[in-house]
């Protein structure tokens, strides 16, 4: 375990000033909106904020205020928060982000989850908090070899919760996050005390008569998630298939890594049709700089190819079943990019235990609504403790 600082030199910060400032934009159809993708106008607002208004200093140390460690595993240096609850008592658990996240997702739920007394809380709901970022994402090293997928990347969960000397912990995630926290506790259904998800994917069972039983909140989400794979799936088929190719633009156009993302930022979070993404802009480029400073758009969506590049590789990693030993809870947000159903979640995890659903929050729960998601995280360790 090395203590690790983040320390972007200056030389990077004063490269992205002038990429920023040297920018070609392109022209748009006039009226389209948001249909077609993320408007210039928005985007030159956020890029000159980016350039003139925003201090990367100020992010970095925010972050810096929280332990971070490296750690070699497989081959490959995991970077990772580690925050230990004042509580002697905390329940161990490890935390996941996904694409286009990052460990800056969980910034606002780290005092209320390690330390609840200083937050108005009941003590015995403290956690002992491991957030490590994925292989391939921000501060962590780059794979060197094909096969890391979400399996591999569970095997290694387990590993550095096996350092740190946890032997009994929960773990947590969406987005990516589901996966590879499923892929942990399968891993090590020894030492996996459970499993809470605020992201659940749910397919069709191969019964084709079984949709025309669904109630009718469930049919739209059924719905919902047959037009988002027509209209809203391109980014995972081009990470999916071609990350190399879209690696070029991405690592070297500040701005096309920043379009990039936010476009999901505003997608996938629970935003009205006429709002703007729904995130504090100095939140959304600190997630971007991380992307940006250390070249993670490449990197990142080999995860993709690993996992998703053929239909059997999509089942595999997201379909289940999940035939764990261990509860699992699901926290359900209504404006999420990935809208469960839960009588099929009942066929595909055996052992849900724990089932809420909100009626606010979408698809970054932790960010768009943290004191929901901690709650919910310490509903469901309750039953675990």
């Amino acid at each position: 375990m090395r203590p690790f600082r983040i320390a972007v030199g200056q030389e990077a910060l004063d490269d992205l000033e002038r990429r920023l400032a040297a920018t070609r934009w392109p022209e748009e159809l006039p009226g389209t909106g948001w249909q077609r993708g993320v408007p210039v106008g928005c985007l030159r607002e956020l890029a000159e904020y980016w350039r003139t208004g925003f201090s990367w200093r100020r992010a970095e140390e925010h972050l810096n205020a929280f332990p971070q460690f490296l750690t070699e595993i497989d081959g490959v240096d995991i970077h990772f928060l580690h925050i230990r609850s004042p509580e002697p008592d905390a329940m161990p658990l490890i935390v996941t982000h996904g694409w286009p996240g990052s460990v800056a997702e969980f910034l606002d739920v780290i005092g209320p989850l390690t330390d609840p007394r200083g937050h108005g809380g009941d003590p015995a709901d403290a956690f002992h908090l491991v957030i490590p970022s994925l292989p391939g994402y921000g501060f962590s090293g780059r794979p060197r070899e094909a096969g890391w997928d979400t399996a591999r990347i569970g095997r290694a969960w387990a590993e550095l919760m096996h350092r740190l000397g946890y032997r009994r912990y929960l773990v947590q995630g969406g987005d990516w996050g589901m996966p590879v926290s499923l892929r942990t506790a399968l891993a090590d259904p020894e030492h996996v005390a459970g499993v809470h998800l605020n992201m659940l994917v749910t397919l069709p069972p191969e019964d084709p008569a079984e949709p025309a039983r669904l109630e009718p909140q469930d049919r739209a989400r059924l719905e919902f998630a047959a037009a988002f794979e027509q209209d809203g799936a391109g980014w995972r088929k081009i990470q999916s298939t071609r990350p190399q190719t879209l690696a070029y633009g991405l690592t070297d156009s500040p701005v096309g890594q920043l379009a990039w993302i936010a476009e999901k930022f505003k997608e996938w979070s629970a935003a009205g049709p006429a709002a703007e993404i729904p995130v504090s802009r100095d939140w959304l480029l600190t997630n971007v700089s991380i992307y940006w400073f250390t070249a993670s758009a490449g990197p990142s969506a080999q995860l993709y190819y690993e996992s998703n590049r053929l239909d059997a590789d999509f089942l595999r990693t997201w379909a289940g079943p999940w035939p764990l030993a261990m509860p699992v809870g699901v926290a359900v947000f209504p404006g999420d990019a990935v809208r469960p159903i839960r009588r099929w979640a009942e066929r595909i995890l055996p052992t849900l235990t724990h089932w809420s659903e909100f009626d606010r929050g979408g698809h970054f729960a932790a960010l768009e609504q943290p004191e929901l998601f901690v709650s919910d995280v310490r509903a469901f360790a309750r039953t675990r403790r």
